[in-house]
């Protein structure tokens, strides 16, 4: 599918299944293009028949990049948010759930089931607190409410984050060292071949690499800070999915989630990473499913009466 424009910003969109279906909204995490969704994911979805689009959120894959706003280092834009300097930043979630629902505007979808994780699922928690009426389901995966008093991930874990694509010499080194972040956050006896993650992990960084706009998504969650202002509005039938073992964001992030959204459903994954591992998609597939088909059926037994 060609560029949409979304809140006046062009942004990559690819859209499967049937456009009569009800609609899936995939909303990825920091840095993270649409191209890792699982194929496998996406495939059962509109198997199970949904429509589901995926997208690249601004500043990453093929999406427009804001060349001309430029973030400040994490570690300065993490002194200035605490100081309250929020402005310093060039965009915050709140532009980008804007995003996601010029996304919606664009292919005329009135009311959608909106799935994020980690970075997505934050942007998710605002659109469904922000724009209720546009949202069908909520689930937040791998995610967090960045409630300041949460459990922090290992200073080691962030800093391989923060530094990642930053000091390789060559496109070997680039493509070894995001490979190694991966296997660092990720599932251990994830299911996935080293060989394939590697190969996966180059095809990505061909079709966009472009840190700078990392670090504006970066700024862009710190300056939007506690989310709790808005995950307590959200109304929404709301799924939380989280794993045991996540190093990049502690499970009970995910947990605060559903403390905050009344009726919200917690699912732990045990041994689960910071990941969508082939080992656990099974049982996220019938999370996911169930979840949209008990609020699909609710709604119509609601519109017979």
């Amino acid at each position: 599918m060609p560029q949409l424009t979304a809140n006046n910003i062009k942004i990559e969109v690819d859209d499967h299944g049937d456009p009569s279906n009800p609609a899936v909204l995939l909303v990825m995490g920091l840095a993270a293009q649409m191209t890792l969704w699982p194929p496998a994911f996406i495939e059962h979805l509109v198997g199970q028949g949904y429509r589901v689009i995926a997208f690249d959120n601004r500043d990453v894959g093929l999406s427009e990049k804001l060349h001309t706003k430029r973030a400040i280092k994490p570690q300065y834009m993490a002194i200035a948010s605490l100081l309250g300097l929020k402005r310093l930043a060039p965009y915050r979630l709140n532009d980008m759930a804007l995003d996601a629902v010029g996304v919606l505007d664009a292919l005329d979808i009135e009311q959608a089931h909106v799935v994020g994780v980690s970075m997505g699922g934050m942007i998710s928690q605002i659109v469904a607190a922000e724009h209720g009426h546009r949202v069908k389901s909520l689930t937040a995966w791998m995610s967090s409410t960045n409630n300041p008093k949460l459990p922090k991930a290992d200073p080691s874990i962030t800093k391989a984050v923060l530094n990642a694509r930053t000091s390789a010499q060559n496109q070997n080194e680039l493509v070894d060292q995001t490979a190694e972040l991966w296997k660092l956050i990720g599932t251990k006896d994830s299911g996935t071949d080293p060989e394939v993650l590697r190969e996966r992990v180059a095809a990505s960084l061909e079709r966009c690499n472009y840190p700078a706009g990392i670090r504006r998504q970066i700024a862009a969650i710190m300056a939007t800070g506690d989310l709790r202002e808005w995950t307590n509005k959200i109304s929404a039938p709301t799924l939380v999915i989280h794993g045991s073992a996540d190093p990049l964001v502690p499970h009970q992030a995910g947990q605060d989630i559903a403390a905050n959204i009344n009726g919200a459903r917690f699912e732990l994954l045990e041994g689960m990473g910071h990941d969508v591992p082939p080992s656990h998609l099974p049982r996220i597939n019938d999370l996911i499913t169930d979840h949209l088909r008990t609020v699909e059926q609710k709604a119509a037994s609601s519109q017979a009466a």
